[in-house]
């Protein structure tokens, strides 16, 4: 057997692990994430599949360092390279966390075979070999901390070498069934009842098949037991691997005390093999989400349809229209209210905002008393500033839009710097992109840009100038000026009546009009308009 690949990312302890009752030795986790899991029918190794916004590995990543004291070993194998580096992303900055081990099982021969992987790192030296192992499964992220308390406490209580955590199903199909003997004659709770073995669902009898209490995958062993009892493990069953769930069956040969804790709700105990299963954790897990937000205070104007990730932070008094959806990382602070429609990913939304009906916003940072939408969409680098507003259809993207300035509607700012006070018109472009490379627009306090402008970056607005609307500004504009980029007007008088009757066959006095504009002589407005009325031009929207 090759010896297994690890790595190693060290953490001090927690004060809240080190105050846990764990026994002298402390308790240390192995978690089992080397499956395929191809009743899954994906390209994607099962562990890696989200449930409620985050990869499932990392639910039992997070129990597991709640109460690994001495470390947690998380034993990868297909698609390791993957889940290797989902893994070595949570070690970062996790100071105040348990040392976190990375082990490759090199080939998939059973959970015994897994959990055999981890002995280089817990038994190289002997004196801090934890008393206690805690083995979890990467794909049951309902499980919660509260049973696994109870889990430790039979096995102390009880002074089991193998505790094991149980369900019963009313279809235990495709699980192990746990096999008991009864101690007295006519008991039915299942603590009164002696755990013999497990048998896996492909080698049961028919009446081993027949048992409904299943083996959830959840263990506490005693540490100078485990491996051990790994060591005499044979592959003799119909799947040719070596199975963890017959060091029961070992342990009770030897005259060791076995533990077992029924889960009083089975659905936490759900293994995800199956898209069904995959779907059947995310309603749960968003269920548990909702309810903790609701208690905290947060209004949700429909549960059912209110989508949050488990990673999401929310404020008191924040307030949650039908089909919201909160996703990553998102913060929002107090008193804000995001309304109907509303997808946000990865964003820090502040106190006193308003975000309208279909708005899409996605790594950004919105400040407090912003107004956004309906129909805005922030797009990665964008900040819009304290009382800020952002109006319909107004897409933003590495811009910053400065305290109590508007971008109303209509408009593209991307790869903008925008100061204080600024009004943006409809209808503005920043034109960043020249087909190679991107630029800057600088935009400063106090300026107002009529609708309908082009700003061909790289350019600078001064402080307090005015853009006239349909201006293309490719140069910089200096503080306090009025910038016009456009071309002349010209009426002709009467040529509108002329094309109408043209194009009735009736005859036209004189050269009649044309689809190209010749025709009768034009007036012509001046080619200079006087100051009074350039600042005419200049709308305000």
């Amino acid at each position: 057997m090759k010896r297994a690949s690890l790595s190693s990312y060290r953490d001090a302890g927690s004060a809240e692990m080190r105050d846990r009752p764990t026994g002298p030795g402390g308790v240390g986790v192995i978690i089992m994430a080397a499956g395929l899991g191809k009743r899954m029918q994906s390209k994607v190794v099962k562990v890696l599949h989200p449930v409620a916004g985050r990869p499932m590995v990392l639910y039992a990543l997070d129990l597991g360092r709640r109460f690994g004291d001495q470390g947690v070993a998380v034993v990868i194998g297909h698609q390791g390279d993957q889940v290797r580096a989902l893994l070595e992303t949570q070690a970062k900055g996790s100071l105040g966390q348990p040392r976190l081990h990375i082990v490759a099982q090199e080939k998939q021969l059973g959970t015994g075979d897994a959990v055999r992987q981890a002995r280089p790192v817990f038994v190289s030296d002997r004196a801090n070999t934890p008393s206690t192992f805690l083995i979890l499964n990467g794909d049951t992220p309902l499980l919660t901390e509260e049973t696994v308390e109870e889990l430790l406490r039979v096995h102390r209580q009880d002074g089991a070498t193998v505790t094991l955590l149980t369900a019963v199903l009313d279809d235990p199909t495709g699980y192990g069934r746990v096999v008991r003997a009864l101690f007295e004659r006519g008991a039915t709770h299942l603590r009164n009842q002696a755990v013999l073995r497990i048998v896996e669902d492909r080698d049961a009898t028919p009446e081993e098949a027949a048992l409904r209490e299943i083996n959830v995958g959840t263990y506490v062993v005693d540490g100078s037991f485990l491996f051990d009892a790994l060591d005499q493990l044979r592959p003799q069953n119909a799947q040719g691997e070596y199975y963890l769930t017959d060091i029961v069956g070992l342990a009770v040969a030897q005259g060791r005390p076995v533990a077992a804790v029924p889960l009083q709700q089975a659905v936490e105990g759900l293994g995800v093999n199956t898209r069904a299963q995959l779907a059947e954790a995310e309603r749960t897990i968003r269920e548990r989400i909702r309810d903790k937000w609701l208690a905290a205070g947060v209004t949700m104007k429909d549960p059912a349809t209110t989508w949050i990730d488990t990673d999401v932070k929310l404020g008191r008094d924040t307030v949650l229209y039908p089909h919201v959806t909160l996703e990553g990382g998102t913060t929002v602070g107090e008193d804000t209210v995001i309304h109907s429609g509303t997808r946000i990913t990865d964003c820090t939304i502040g106190s006193g905002v308003e975000i309208l009906d279909h708005c899409v916003l996605r790594e950004s940072q919105v400040e407090d008393g912003a107004h956004l939408g309906p129909f805005a969409h922030l797009r990665p680098g964008t900040v819009v500033g304290r009382q800020a507003k952002v109006g319909n259809f107004v897409e933003m993207k590495k811009a910053e839009l400065g305290e109590g300035s508007k971008a109303n509607h209509l408009s593209y700012l991307g790869d903008a710097v925008i100061g204080k006070g600024v009004n943006i018109g409809a209808g503005t472009i920043t034109c960043n992109y020249d087909g190679v490379k991107k630029y800057r627009t600088v935009i400063e306090d106090g300026v107002f840009v009529g609708s309908d402008t082009q700003l061909v970056a790289p350019v600078k607005i001064g402080r307090g100038a005015l853009i006239a609307a349909g201006t293309t500004v490719t140069q910089d504009v200096p503080p306090n000026a009025l910038a016009i980029g456009r071309a002349s007007q010209v009426n002709r008088p009467e040529w509108a009546v002329k094309r109408r009757m043209l194009a009735e066959g009736k005859a036209v006095n004189g050269a009649g009009p044309s689809l190209s504009g010749s025709g009768s002589t034009p007036h012509r407005a001046k080619s200079h308009a006087s100051k009074s009325q350039a600042s005419k031009s200049v709308k305000r929207r």
